[in-house]
């Protein structure tokens, strides 16, 4: 089980977002947690000088390209990096130094896994350097894959036989609960619990966390097997909850 630490940039920014308040219309209802005049390769320097390697860069949205080729360059192969990432480009994106792509809105098209379209990004850059997202949100009893932005839900269901299947084409899975994702208010139990049981590919699980009691949580349900993220409850994101210190020395290698 170890910490994988993340750089959310929005807008060229780091900042730390409740996720379910990110959309198209996002003057409208976005929710920010925290935003740093701090650039992103700050970050990636502080993770590079603790080791904590296969954290995440995510670009929500347009207009951070240039941020994200900024932390890349000053750890590469530290990091992974995602959003919108497809067959044209996440070339570019190993070149500029991600270890890994991480792709979900390509893959997940019109509510449907295509799989044509992943073999085609495994033939292109080998599934050792692909990370699958399936962040979901909760829909009846079920978790379904959402995308774009988390705005949309697909008709795909988190479950041990999806994740199965796509294990061939990729390394790893990333998972953010959407629903709890920057609301500093606890862990989705019945999805960490459900991931616990599956013992395929190494997953990392972010999302509602907010104290070591949430940690220790994510531990016992997850026997051990899933990695996670924090992000708003973290000091160095603004938070009170947890210390970035701690988590590294503690989760780190």
């Amino acid at each position: 089980m170890r910490f994988r630490p993340c750089i959310d940039l929005h807008d060229g920014v780091v900042k730390q977002i409740v996720g379910a308040t990110l959309s198209d219309g996002e003057a409208n209802g976005l929710k920010t947690n925290f935003q740093t005049q701090r650039p992103a390769g700050w970050f990636a320097d502080l993770y590079r000088r603790d080791n904590l390697t296969g954290g995440h860069i995510i670009r929500l949205g347009g207009g951070n390209a240039a941020a994200a080729r900024s932390a890349l360059s000053r750890w590469p192969g530290g990091m992974q990096v995602g959003g919108g990432i497809d067959v044209g480009n996440a070339s570019q994106w190993l070149d500029a130094g991600a270890s890994h792509v991480i792709v979900t809105s390509w893959v997940f098209h019109e509510g449907q896994i295509h799989m044509a379209r992943l073999g085609e990004l495994r033939q292109k850059i080998g599934k050792t350097r692909l990370v699958l997202d399936l962040s979901c949100r909760k829909r009846g009893h079920d978790y379904l894959v959402a995308t774009n932005r988390w705005q949309t839900f697909t008709d795909e269901v988190v479950t041990h036989r999806l994740m199965d299947r796509l294990s061939e084409y990729c390394d790893e899975f990333l998972i953010h609960a959407v629903d709890v994702e920057g609301r500093c208010a606890g862990i989705e139990t019945d999805l960490v619990a459900y991931l616990g049981g599956w013992e395929g590919r190494p997953v990392t699980y972010a999302g509602g966390i907010s104290s070591q009691e949430d940690i220790d949580l994510i531990a016992t349900l997850g026997n051990e097997r899933i990695d996670f993220t924090v992000g708003s409850a973290l000091d160095i994101f603004g938070g009170t909850g947890l210390r970035y210190n701690d988590l590294a020395r503690r989760y780190g290698p």
